[in-house]
């Protein structure tokens, strides 16, 4: 059997006194991705078995933690964990650095944690406060995925961890190894003659296949397209084909927008306000069959927020992201990926005003986005906007990486109107 737990990750190991937790750490993970309470225990006082500085070895135990996930380190820890007040903090931990909890249980028969209890010379744990443990771990156990807890894996014999294995998964955002180079593209919306011409500009072949399109660079170069493909502009459906067949292909990446997750609810019959353009999309797909707006949507759900290129040198995210979240995977990093920084108040257009995230940036990475459309290209503390408004009469804009080199073609016609003047500025809204 084969368990894969994300490679960014706060474990947690449940299970009472006796269960094999220990023996289970030491087979599995290394040394320095465990985290022992009863280690703690002994750098305090010599003694891990120590109960009554229970207290200070667990400040210890949340203070590794939070250094490790912070850093960004697979982190596991080895405790009873058998309460919701002691899982708590720990949960409250991977939550604040953007990091999955996983539960890997380990609920031994009784009789044998007792007997393994007894059989060690340098403990002596009454055989209640094991049965207690056990209990509480049994009483809370349905209650783990309420708890925030991603992911739970539970183990009733010793037959079932002799095969197991424990191995790593990449997250969705990590493309580390992809080196490049790379071409990233800003909000598309449809504007699919413009994007033709931009292609052609930076040296790619577009042929049509089938139903939809071949594409390819003669230089291996690849694609990234930085979300916002669909609505407001008047061929949707040529975007979504030449840019899913670039990516089942191989030679393109895509994160998603925000115009993506909407439209992605109005495929699946959920109530949304045809607003922004997402009418205009739904016409057009209406003219495709079932199976094809049936992929669209799958294509489209399964795209990840963001994603890190060139061993994390190079982060590709919709509106942008901060350096503590780089890399990361939770609600909160999902929504800045989508949305920016919000304010919660409104322009006199009544727009969403973005904070300037980019303003403050100081990450080493190169973070390319787009969302909130500009009159020019914004490049500002190793962040660059590449929405330049295409939809709107501006231009389509591509990075091409690593040459830092900016390549645009201007719009054709205005498809649709902002309810605002295109500013210098990516604060406003209408992403």
């Amino acid at each position: 059997m084969q368990v894969k737990i994300p490679e960014l990750a706060l474990v947690l190991l449940l299970g009472p006194s006796g269960a094999g937790k220990s023996t289970f750490a030491r087979r599995h993970f290394l040394p320095t991705e465990v985290i022992s309470s009863d280690h703690c225990r002994a750098m305090i006082c010599d003694d891990e078995n120590d109960q009554e500085i229970t207290a200070d070895a667990f400040e210890i135990v949340h203070l590794l933690a939070a250094k490790r996930l912070k850093a960004g380190r697979f982190t596991v820890i080895d405790a009873t964990n058998v309460q919701p007040r002691a899982r708590k903090p720990l949960i409250a931990l991977a939550r604040q650095f953007h990091c999955p909890t996983v539960a890997l249980v380990l609920d031994m028969p009784l009789w044998l944690c007792l007997e393994r209890n007894a059989a060690r010379g340098d403990r002596d744990i009454v055989e209640a406060i094991i049965r207690s443990q056990r209990e509480q771990l049994h009483n809370s156990l349905h209650g783990l995925e309420q708890e925030g807890v991603r992911q739970i894996h539970v183990f009733r014999s010793p037959k079932e961890l002799e095969d197991l294995a424990i191995g790593r998964r990449l997250l969705q955002v990590n493309k580390k190894r992809e080196t490049g180079p790379f071409d990233l593209i800003g909000d598309i919306h449809g504007c699919f003659d413009e994007l033709s011409a931009l292609l052609d500009r930076l040296g790619y072949r577009v042929s049509r296949s089938g139903g939809g399109y071949e594409t390819y660079h003669p230089d291996g170069r690849k694609l990234v397209f930085l979300g916002d493909l669909v609505d407001r502009g008047p061929k949707v459906v040529e975007v979504l084909r030449l840019v899913m067949e670039a990516v089942e292909a191989g030679m393109a990446f895509c994160v998603t927008g925000n115009h993506e997750v909407k439209l992605v609810k109005a495929l699946r019959g959920r109530h949304v306000t045809m607003t922004h353009g997402l009418a205009e999309s739904m016409k057009q797909l209406a003219g495709e069959d079932e199976g094809f707006r049936l992929k669209v949507a799958k294509f489209l759900d399964n795209l990840p927020h963001h994603q890190l290129f060139d061993e994390g040198r190079l982060v590709a995210a919709h509106a942008g992201l901060r350096e503590e979240m780089q890399g990361r995977d939770s609600g909160r990093v999902r929504e800045f990926c989508l949305y920016g920084e919000i304010t919660g108040k409104f322009d006199e257009f009544g727009l969403p005003v973005r904070g300037d995230w980019a303003a403050g940036y100081q990450g080493r990475s190169l973070v390319v986005y787009g969302h909130t459309p500009i009159t020019e290209p914004r490049r500002l503390n190793n962040t660059l906007c590449l929405d330049t408004g295409c939809v709107f009469g501006g231009k389509l804009t591509a990075l091409r990486y690593p040459e830092q080199e900016l390549v645009s073609v201007a719009a054709l016609a205005q498809y649709f109107t902002l309810p605002r003047p295109l500013t210098a500025s990516p604060q406003g809204g209408s992403g």
